[in-house]
């Protein structure tokens, strides 16, 4: 064998122990964002004139429709979210086709808002991006921080599991906690940590989005996959943040986009999607039928470049670890 063989075979075992051993030479942070549809510029569109300057830096442009683009190491697409069934595209099934791959609405029979089926919810738990990417040897992180508070919400019945979370057990990541939080080693939903803050939690410090956005980053460097998930564009869509909260959300999430591209490594690809529209038509505080954003940026992006719909994109990312 050649020496340039067996250099190359000492390059991969090296890679192989690295990621094995928790840590990652190359990673995928998937962003989900919650209820953001790619619409066409237009003054019902708040994407079109909001303040999101690290996106439009990226893009040439606000993320609408008119900016779909292609470069080796930017993507960005719109894809499907209606999977074919007739209805508004809901959270509840719309997650488990994101993290299983599957069409669950078409399974299920109809979309279902809120939380997944009960039915999906054992093949969510075998068949997630979690627990595939896991089985070949690859560390997974769930970057979100769970409360005491949502634990005993779970236990009293006062709420159900997400989609998510069923799919992190069932592939036996952990769920982080606020202990993570202070230690910058997980993130707040709402990014900032303003709801731990609301909910009496003060002894956690409020952080900027662009701090955020690197400590995001920051996960990457020990995991092949990181997910983290934000449901503030599918509440402040609905109207339930309060007049005028669409702007500032939509510039929150901008931020932290700027932090975990400033701070994220060359190797590393990030992913954002996200599950049905919604904050992309003030006209309605429903969701819509548009197609959702793939934004995919990094040396990775080219492998989602046939993705069409959103039960594409967890066997894509699959594909590119």
């Amino acid at each position: 064998m050649s020496t340039l063989c067996f250099t190359m075979l000492g390059i991969i075992d090296e890679l192989v122990i690295t990621v094995n051993n928790n840590g990652a030479a190359v990673s995928l942070i998937f962003v989900f964002l919650d209820g953001v549809g790619l619409a066409p510029s237009a003054v019902e569109n708040p994407l079109a004139a909001a303040t999101m300057l690290n996106l439009r830096a990226l893009l040439n442009g606000p993320l609408t429709r008119e900016h779909v683009q292609e470069r080796s190491d930017l993507l960005l697409r719109p894809i499907d979210a209606a999977l074919g069934v007739d209805g508004l595209p809901q959270s509840g099934t719309g997650h488990v086709a994101l993290l299983a791959g599957v069409n669950a609405p078409a399974l299920h029979g109809r979309h279902q808002p809120n939380f997944p089926p009960v039915a999906l919810r054992p093949l969510l738990a075998e068949r997630s991006i979690f627990r595939l990417a896991r089985q070949v040897g690859h560390a997974v992180a769930f970057a979100n921080a769970f409360s005491v508070g949502y634990w005993q919400a779970i236990a009293a019945r006062r709420i159900r599991r997400s989609a998510s979370v069923i799919a992190a057990e069932g592939a036996g990541v952990r769920l982080r906690d606020s202990d993570d939080l202070r230690a910058n080693r997980a993130l707040s939903w709402d990014i900032t940590r303003q709801a731990a803050h609301e909910r009496g939690e003060t002894d956690l410090p409020l952080i900027t989005p662009e701090a955020a956005g690197e400590h995001l980053a920051s996960l990457a460097h020990d995991y092949a996959l990181v997910f983290f998930e934000c449901f503030l564009p599918d509440l402040a869509g609905h109207g339930r943040m309060g007049a005028g909260a669409v702007p500032e959300v939509l510039t929150r999430i901008d931020r932290l986009l700027g932090g975990l591209l400033a701070a994220r490594r060359p190797t590393d690809t990030i992913l954002i999607t996200s599950d049905h529209g919604n904050i992309e038509d003030d006209r309605t505080q429903s969701h819509t039928r548009n197609p959702v954003p793939l934004l995919v940026i990094g040396p990775q992006a080219q492998r989602f470049a046939d993705v069409a719909r959103i039960d594409a994109v967890a066997p894509a990312i699959l594909a590119a670890l």
